[in-house]
């Protein structure tokens, strides 16, 4: 461990390994312990955490955390007084953001929030519950639910607040959504007191840049290709770009290189353009990190 450490705390469970991965292509390798609980990194300055994201923000808060990645959804829970230092775009299963839904049986008569007046709800979002409720001015008992909630109802309560990212598991458990409460992402937090300290803040900031150029390169491959200059305007027609394709003469007369950054959807369809208008030597490549 350096002299000088940042305590991070990274979101154990489901959001686990996708965290780890960001922060590989990020160019952070993190290391499991044993017990799986004080990750270690070959970044010496940083000292891991692995807790559950429920409890970050509340630990970060509280002081004993210096930084780390959580979901907006758990933040906003626990009202924890924290500095947002950026939102995160991904997710424990797909790149959309999670949801915090109000969910009731396809055939029950519950149509609006405003029908669960004096009902019963159960989910593990206590606090994101209640402040909807209070928001849309209904009163209903809110009960914390430790987990499987989509079996409660109807038998046990009126509706469910739960956590959806494509809304499979609901169909499938014959539910229906009437409203959604709140829309996450992770994001990157800081302690406000860790914040004022330059050499934390500026650790952390570096940090977030790498993070966020990660996530901007997802989905996205470089590429490179020779062709004759007379073929160039022909092929810029076909060739989308970040911003603007690289273009360099190549030792031989009358002949170009191009480089840009593509979708990586795109490549399937466009290499084969390419060829065919005269481009030579393509290469496909993969993408860490992409800082504008």
């Amino acid at each position: 461990m350096s002299d000088r450490s940042l305590k991070i705390a990274l979101p154990k469970g489901s959001l686990q390994e996708p965290t780890i991965e960001l922060l590989r292509k990020a160019g952070y390798n993190v290391y499991m312990s044993t017990r799986g609980l004080r990750p270690s990194s070959d970044d010496a300055e940083l000292d891991i955490y692995l807790i559950r994201a429920q409890e970050i923000a509340r630990y970060m808060d509280q002081g004993f955390i210096d930084c780390g990645i959580t979901g907006f959804d758990w933040a906003y829970e626990n009202r924890a007084d924290l500095v947002d230092l950026a939102e995160l775009p991904y997710s424990r299963a797909t790149t959309r953001p999670t949801k915090w839904v109000l969910v009731v049986p396809k055939d029950s008569p519950i149509q609006t929030v405003q029908d669960l007046e004096g009902k019963n709800i159960a989910t593990e979002g206590i606090g994101i519950t209640e402040r909807y409720l209070e928001e849309k001015g209904v009163k209903a008992h809110v009960e914390f639910s430790w987990g499987a909630t989509e079996v409660k109802v109807p038998d046990l309560v009126d509706a469910i607040v739960d956590v959806t990212e494509t809304g499979s598991s609901i169909r499938a458990n014959n539910l229906r959504i009437v409203d959604t409460l709140l829309t996450s992402f992770p994001h990157f937090y800081s302690n406000k007191d860790s914040f004022q300290d330059d050499w934390k803040r500026s650790k952390m900031e570096r940090l977030v840049l790498m993070l966020k150029g990660a996530l901007e390169a997802r989905d996205k491959v470089g590429i490179k290709l020779n062709l004759p200059k007379s073929s160039l305007d022909a092929v810029l027609e076909h060739l989308p770009s970040l911003r603007r394709p690289t273009i360099s003469p190549l030792a031989e007369e009358g002949w170009v290189a191009v480089e840009t950054i593509i979708e990586d959807t795109i490549a399937r369809n466009l290499i084969p353009t390419l060829k065919d208008l005269g481009a030579e030597g393509i290469i496909e490549y993969p993408l860490n990190k992409i800082v504008p």
